[in-house]
């Protein structure tokens, strides 16, 4: 193996009686994906899907018809986001409980713990609270864990040395991180699992550069570092200051090569990487748009992904890519009607 591809997978391609609710009847990340429109001259939107059109994912045809397409260009598996607020209240869980009932798609699997409080932010609110995320305690993480045991023992999931890789979004989060990290061994070795693969995400924003320290992420297995390959000079004037507000744009850089190749040297860094971003879709003027992304472009940073992580262990030769269908924050690897499959083809050249 050259690389353990795996992409992060959003749910909320489907109705729920709580989106209704917070933002129209019907809502799904396809209402913010159609209704966006170019903010600047040359600016590609809407960007729309082409061979799996507008899905819903309650359909199993669509999810089965998904981890063809991903697995025949070299995903190994999706990271499907999980969304456990606490006192057992979930919400966007249908897909993933399908997969795991039925059996399809038969491509591997991990779960990603969103555990951040969803707010009003798409909408410029950013005070108003949707749904809190909570820790409550012990019992809590008992009642998360025993709701994760059956994916875990499926044998679809993807694993190290045979532990289930667990992600967290925000390691620093959570209360006591250190304390989280040994219930949850305890836990799987109580469940007769040969413990957890614990991966932390650590982000650095629009910075240039990892943190020095990791915070939250004592006792993980591994660090997977999100950073937007962008060039912080490039652009400059145009990403804030008076001529932005004149000309009402959203954030613009440009779309960076070669910034993988700084994280080598250190083991427990695993690379994300980004095919494209503009979430102008749902920031509208608020967002930030990486200029120049093309799948050429994104085949370099794969092909520099897979070189840093070529000297590890091959069960730990880990690229997570973000994400495989985040359409409104323009990161997708399905089909668009711009590029076709032009993403998956430039992803699968970059494997080698």
């Amino acid at each position: 193996m050259n690389a353990r591809v795996v992409t992060f997978y959003l749910p909320q391609f489907h109705p729920i009686p709580e989106n209704d609710e917070w933002w129209e009847p019907g809502f799904t990340e396809w209402t913010n994906v159609t209704r966006a429109r170019p903010l600047y001259p040359g600016h590609q939107q809407p960007m729309l899907p082409s061979e799996l059109g507008f899905y819903d994912l309650r359909v199993p045809e669509t999810r089965r018809a998904q981890g063809e397409l991903a697995s025949t260009y070299g995903v190994e598996a999706f990271c499907y986001w999980h969304y456990w607020f606490g006192d057992g209240r979930r919400l966007l869980e249908r897909p993933f409980t399908e997969v795991l009932a039925s059996g399809e798609p038969s491509i591997s699997f991990c779960v990603a713990w969103a555990n951040e409080t969803w707010s009003g932010a798409w909408i410029g609110a950013p005070d108003k609270v949707l749904q809190q995320q909570t820790y409550p305690g012990e019992a809590d993480d008992r009642a998360h864990f025993a709701a994760l045991l059956p994916a875990f023992r499926d044998d679809r999931y993807l694993t190290v040395d045979g532990r289930p890789v667990f992600y967290v979004y925000r390691p620093s989060e959570l209360p006591d991180a250190a304390a989280f990290v040994d219930r949850w061994q305890a836990m799987a070795a109580a469940a007769g699992l040969p413990g957890l693969y614990l991966v932390a995400e650590v982000s650095d924003g629009l910075g240039t550069g990892p943190p020095a320290k990791w915070t939250g992420t004592v006792g993980f297995d591994a660090v997977a570092y999100l950073r937007l390959p962008l060039d912080v000079k490039a652009l400059a004037l145009l990403r804030r200051g008076r001529v932005r507000r004149a000309l009402r744009l959203p954030g613009l850089y440009r779309y960076a090569t070669g910034r993988v190749r700084e994280l080598d040297g250190d083991r427990s860094v695993q690379p994300v990487i980004y095919p494209n971003w503009d979430n102008t879709p749902r920031m509208g003027r608020d967002g930030l748009v990486l200029v120049g992304a093309t799948p050429e472009r994104f085949e370099e940073n794969v092909r520099d992904a897979v070189a840093l992580v070529a000297s590890r262990p091959p069960s730990e030769r880990f690229v997570w890519i973000k994400s495989w269908n985040e359409w409104a924050e323009g990161n997708h690897l399905e089909p668009d009607q711009v590029f076709g499959r032009g993403w998956l083809e430039s992803l699968r050249r970059g494997l080698g």
